[in-house]
């Protein structure tokens, strides 16, 4: 086990250390209600300032949660956040205060509410629009208990605008439940919000919307707000009112993203999770930028701005992550060709199927866990109709302290199995370049190209791009016994696993950037002449790369050993991608002792 370093705190907090649970804040005057958001303020900025983690979403939500258990009955009233970024004060008022520190570290507490954690946090969240859904399954349960329960979903950061939040406040209007859905209206998720839902929030608020156009209250919720997320004897009000309501009612909450730390308000993108900063002057550490490589999305990004230059059919869309793919650069360049659609994966996924139809080259950027979100639309209106749309697969793999909801480790598992699509994985930037301009040019229907969050490995990164044969296998080391299959950036790990021997002439080393198809041709000669076969992937073993290539052999008989490391069968939780790898066992140090393994067993 790793050892977690606790947080050296700085300030002693008069009532919020007296505080381990929302009995202990029921007991506080109003007064030392406002006296205590600000020690939380201050709390969450000390110890984010040194950890890191979501920093803006909760510093706009101190009020609002502390009102929220001040006038529920929780847990006995159900309480869920959407998405988790704005969960923190919850965390810390409901007994995590003193473990706080160890938040989204290996053995620590998730940075997003877990069930497992606390009974307070009473739904499993990462993804986004959930909330409503959710609480309103648990009012209807409720009902059906015959239980006399609050239910609450909390939901912002732009998540009103997804689809599923749609479709249960289209059930919930008609289902005469005990729900209170609040609207915490911030303008913004990661980037500011788009869409034209946004702009009737913003008039909402702004009294410009006639009472008979209140979209809520043609979904059939009493409407209340728009009010000062900021007031927590206005919210307390409020919230005592709601309380005696027993159908749908939807409170509408006015916050600031970041409020309480002047930097987090006037850069709420940058702030959103801004990495260590100064917690007295919230100024963001200096990163030394200079003479490392590149992340991978600022490669796709970067590079897909070239290609558009020279081809006025490239098109670039992103469910609301325009910053974390780097799609913001087509979007500054080519802002009529850049498509920023919101939390909504399935309407971007079929957005680009509609624009393939057209004759255009779509690049769908999107992280490979939110993928997951619109897998029919990739079966049903991308790969069945066989268009050249390009998913661009972002934070595939292991993705560190995010944890468990974020892992992009199912993408080879659930794309392997769809007809007509391609799955690519590239071992570098250098690669990836040759990759995006390649299936640009070619178009030979759907692909996914997968890589992974964080930096690549070569500091001098930019090219021209040339066409590649990326279906062949690259022999990377060619050995007597034992061939290494690795696929995407799993390569890098063979080579340091490599390093730790004083002789690999055994060892071959082959990179599979084609997942799927695969190098059957390769794979068979692999088979004739060595007497073991290791892979490696970053994503989960069943039904993946490795099994992939087993079942190709049995299918051929060929009588061969073959071992397969990757993601074992369990939901891994959050930590450094190095501690999880090594978790995982396919770290360059695991590598090794299997290989060491491996060679022994074949002497």
């Amino acid at each position: 086990m790793h050892q977690i370093l606790p947080v050296e705190v700085k300030h002693s907090y008069k009532i919020l250390d007296t505080i381990q649970s929302p009995n202990d804040l029921r007991k506080l005057t109003q007064s030392e209600l406002v006296v205590l958001a600000a020690e939380i303020r201050q709390f969450i900025i000390e110890v984010v300032a040194t950890k890191e983690g979501h920093l803006g979403a909760s510093l706009g939500v101190v009020e609002l949660t502390l009102a929220l258990h001040y006038a529920m009955n929780t847990p006995e009233d159900l309480l869920v956040w959407d998405v988790g970024h704005q969960a923190y004060v919850h965390k810390i008022i409901t007994g995590r205060k003193d473990v706080f520190s160890t938040n989204r570290q290996w053995n620590g507490i998730s940075g997003f509410p877990k069930r497992e954690e606390s009974n307070y946090d009473t739904f499993g969240v990462g993804h986004a629009s959930t909330s409503i859904s959710a609480a309103l399954g648990m009012a209807i349960a409720s009902q059906l208990n015959g239980e006399n329960k609050q239910h609450i979903a909390v939901i912002g950061d732009a998540s009103i605008a997804g689809g599923m939040a749609f479709e249960a406040l289209n059930h919930a209007g008609v289902s005469n439940t005990n729900l209170l859905v609040i609207l915490n209206d911030n303008a913004i998720g990661i980037d500011p919000s788009v869409g034209a839902l946004k702009h009737y929030l913003t008039n909402l608020k702004e009294g410009k919307n006639p009472k008979h156009q209140n979209l809520f209250e043609a979904l059939n919720f009493q409407y209340f707000g728009p009010i000062d997320g900021h007031d927590i004897s206005a919210l307390i009000e409020i919230l005592e009112k709601l309380k005696t309501v027993s159908e749908p009612k939807l409170l509408h909450v006015i916050t600031t993203k970041g409020k309480g730390l002047k930097q987090a308000e006037e850069n709420q993108v940058l702030y959103h999770a801004p990495g260590k900063f100064d917690s007295a002057t919230g100024d963001i550490s200096p990163k030394n930028n200079e003479n490392t490589p590149p992340k991978f999305q600022d490669v796709f990004g970067l590079t897909l701005v070239d290609l558009a230059k020279n081809n006025p059919k490239i098109i670039g869309i992103t469910p609301a992550m325009p910053t974390g793919s780097s799609l913001k650069f087509l979007m500054d360049a080519f802002p009529e060709r850049a498509f920023d659609v919101g939390i909504a994966e399935q309407h971007a996924v079929t957005l680009a199927a509609g624009m393939a139809t057209q004759g255009f080259t779509v690049f769908c950027a999107i992280y490979s866990t939110f993928l997951q979100r619109a897998y029919d639309q990739v079966i049903h209106d991308v790969c069945l109709q066989n268009l050249p749309v390009i998913f661009c697969l972002d934070r595939a793999g292991l993705v560190g302290e995010d944890g468990a909801t974020h892992h992009g480790v199912f993408d080879i598992a659930y794309l392997q199995c769809i007809p007509n699509l391609t799955i690519l994985a590239p071992k570098d930037e250098l690669e990836l370049q040759d990759l995006l301009y390649t299936i640009s040019e070619e178009k030979p229907g759907p692909v996914a190209i997968r890589y992974p969050r964080g930096k690549g490995l070569h500091i001098q990164w930019k090219k021209i791009p040339e066409k590649i044969n990326y279906q062949k296998a690259k022999t990377i080391k060619k050995g007597s016994k034992i061939a290494v299959l690795s696929t995407g950036f799993t390569a890098h790990l063979v080579k340091e696993a490599f390093e730790k021997f004083e002789n690999t002439a055994v060892f071959s080393h082959y990179h599979f950037g084609c997942i799927k198809p695969f190098d059957e041709e390769c794979l068979l000669e692999i088979s004739a002449t060595h007497k073991a076969i290791l892979t490696i992937e970053d994503g989960v073993i069943k039904g993946a790369f490795g099994e992939a290539i087993a079942s190709f052999l049995a299918k051929n008989q060929k009588n061969i050993s073959i071992i397969n490391l990757g993601i074992p069968d369990l939901f891994i939780e959050h930590g450094t991608i190095s501690q999880l790898q090594e978790y995982c066992k396919f770290d360059p140090e695991n590598i090794f002792l299997t290989l060491q393994k491996l060679e022994k067993s074949l002497s």
